[in-house]
């Protein structure tokens, strides 16, 4: 059976990636591989123990594009208020928190927010299938 242990981004500035993973969602640096051409940095998810792969090629200067096939990552909390209002507070500008109801129940609570590279990362109340 698969395990999931990582996705991957590529960013293009690792200090203000890093900084924003760790105040958004305490996401802490565990391994760091600098090659020729460019860096890998592993993020980790204490909770969860899957990791973020940030990626910096050295020689980009232009902001990545997301093209139309990237959606978003995810991650669940407990207090769902409390961590928009956090997000605001830390300037992140999250979107409104949103109820998504399935066949007259909810079945997600949920706001988004960016990173510091335009991708997107949905934030939802621990419920449901959303543990």
């Amino acid at each position: 059976m698969a395990k999931f242990i990582h996705a991957m981004i590529r960013v293009l500035e690792e200090d203000r990636s890093k900084q924003f993973y760790a105040n958004a969602f305490g996401f802490k640096e565990a391994a760091r591989f600098p090659f020729d051409g460019f860096t890998l940095v592993y993020l980790l998810d204490e909770a969860s123990s899957a990791e973020l792969e940030l990626t910096i090629n050295h020689d980009r200067k232009e902001p990545y594009t997301h093209g139309d096939g990237y959606g978003h990552i995810a991650v669940v909390v407990d207090d769902l208020e409390a961590e928009h209002r956090r997000h605001r507070e830390l300037g992140y500008n999250p979107t409104d928190i949103k109820e998504f109801f399935r066949d007259g129940s909810l079945m997600a609570k949920f706001f988004f927010v960016q990173d510091p590279d335009g991708y997107k990362i949905e934030v939802l109340q621990k419920h449901g299938r959303y543990r």
